[in-house]
């Protein structure tokens, strides 16, 4: 089996829960082992629970690039400045070497409202350090990304309690 030392850029999208999720855990186990993470999240801005694992583990830094969540509304001038700033840096920390995982998190929902564009998330995946693994999560990723990305995993919705209109629960819904 042959070790690589470069990082590899990993997809999370589809309509099916978990794809935050799926990208937390490998921040908690990364930091776990030691490595420095970086975690930014496109679109919200609001506070979650998953926002406390930078105030538990010294080696995680996480920052938002929204102001809350508009996903059944039309982007602002605001969000437009805002996922600009995400950008910018998320280029900084990816061409500066210092973190082993760098995680952007919804950035595909940034790319769908056209807050992004599919060539400055592929500029993104080509900037990175080695070694850095990157991973890119949110729905509705675009074919070119996929394309370009080491691992791809769509979640898929079966089932959901939301459709029963279940709302959701603190703590819980990651």
């Amino acid at each position: 089996m042959e070790f690589v030392k470069s990082g590899f850029v990993h997809v999370y999208t589809g309509n099916g829960k978990g794809k935050t999720t799926a990208a937390f855990g490998m921040a908690l186990r990364a930091a776990a082992s030691g490595m420095h993470v970086f975690i930014g999240q496109f679109i919200k801005g609001m506070e979650y629970g998953e926002m406390k694992i930078a105030q538990l583990m010294s080696n995680v830094v996480l920052e938002q690039f929204g102001r809350g969540c508009f996903i059944d509304k039309t982007p602002s001038p605001e969000d437009f400045r805002l996922a600009r700033e995400g950008l910018v840096r998320s280029e900084d920390i990816l061409s500066g070497g210092s973190y082993d995982l760098v995680i952007l998190d919804e950035i595909f929902i940034a790319h769908f409202f056209g807050l992004i564009s599919s060539s400055e998330i592929l500029n993104l995946m080509n900037m990175r350090s080695e070694g850095t693994e990157l991973v890119l999560t949110g729905r509705k990723a675009p074919q070119e990304i996929i394309d370009r990305a080491d691992l791809v995993t769509e979640m898929v919705e079966i089932k959901h309690y939301y459709a029963r209109g279940v709302q959701a629960r603190k703590g819980i819904e990651f």
